[in-house]
């Protein structure tokens, strides 16, 4: 059917805001995958098909862009190259972003370039940071920001870190447990999916730390592990990663958290390091990585059967292999 009818498209316009980021360097196949992601287009075929049978080729320029929910391929192509769409000195910070991702975003989105906030970032003592930061690593809240015109490098990171000192406040937090917070914020922020699973995560690394509980206090996290590496946009890991010692941020090898953040977390991470679920579970997998469900175990064998339902889940999906 989908040869016959092309595929699934959304009619006329759409409803809503959305904000979409376009990153330097983006093609036609990237722009598809942000838009299905975002809700913004009703799949990735509908826009890319759409590009491929366009005769030219259309030049998308880095910045953010206001679209909305719910467009035809069409709609959204259009509103793409209306240049009047295009959002001047504004930022979109996902959650879970890594600081080094961040600081691209402010430029594509900015008239800063790269290096001038990489450097401003690089003066992390002038942003009132808990002692233990050595990085803005974990204080760049995730949100939607608007600069003025000709704002500079330091000022727009210091709006950022602000934002996530104003978060921390209204969570409750106070000053001195800031760095321990955001530590396991950024790790729940990147190991959760669904948003109750969020207080459940928090509770195996927290039942993990606890010696009558899990006795080795190693967290074990991938997540941890590929951030040490540099591979901050996948949380799976090799055997030969995970038995680094090398690696500061190896949770497999080093008890305790991370010695820093692994991402900048919003909102939903703080509450849930701050208010994890009650229960007794030390394992969990996410079985379907189309929906996002995932498995809560207690004991080995629970958690081992888990995995076993996962690992079928990927032998009928080869395309996440």
């Amino acid at each position: 059917m989908s040869a016959v009818s092309g595929p699934e498209d959304y009619e006329g316009q759409g409803t809503g805001e959305v904000i979409v980021m376009i990153h330097d360097g983006d093609i036609g196949s990237d722009i598809a995958t942000t838009l299905h992601a975002q809700g913004v287009t009703k799949s990735f075929d509908a826009f890319y098909d759409l590009l491929l049978k366009k005769a030219s080729t259309h030049v998308f320029q880095p910045g953010a862009y206001k679209l909305a929910s719910g467009m035809s391929a069409q709609a959204a192509l259009d509103a793409l190259i209306d240049p009047a769409n295009k959002l001047e000195q504004t930022v979109v910070i996902p959650e879970g972003t890594v600081a080094a991702d961040v600081y691209q975003l402010i430029s594509e989105g900015t008239s800063i370039p790269l290096d001038e906030v990489q450097a401003a970032a690089a003066d992390v003592a002038s942003f009132g940071l808990p002692s233990e930061a050595t990085t803005l690593e974990g204080f760049l809240f995730p949100a939607t920001y608007t600069f003025s015109p000709g704002i500079g490098a330091h000022d727009a990171l210091a709006t950022m870190v602000n934002r996530q000192f104003q978060a921390l406040d209204s969570a409750g937090v106070a000053q001195a447990d800031r760095w321990k917070t955001i530590v396991l914020a950024s790790l729940i922020q990147k190991e959760a999916g669904l948003r109750d699973d969020y207080y459940k995560v928090s509770r195996v690394f927290l039942n993990r730390l606890e010696p009558a509980l899990w006795e080795s206090g190693l967290l074990q996290s991938d997540a941890t592990v590929a951030y040490g590496t540099g591979n901050t946009h996948r949380v799976s890991t090799t055997d030969a990663e995970r038995e680094d010692a090398s690696n500061a941020y190896n949770t497999y090898v080093h008890p305790g958290l991370p010695i820093g953040p692994i991402s900048n977390p919003g909102d939903l991470a703080i509450d849930a390091a701050l208010h994890p679920a009650d229960g007794p579970w030390l394992f969990f997998v996410t079985w379907n990585l189309d929906t996002g469900e995932t498995i809560f175990s207690s004991t080995v064998e629970e958690h081992d059967a888990a995995v076993a339902k996962w690992l079928a889940w990927m032998d009928e999906h080869p395309e996440y292999q």
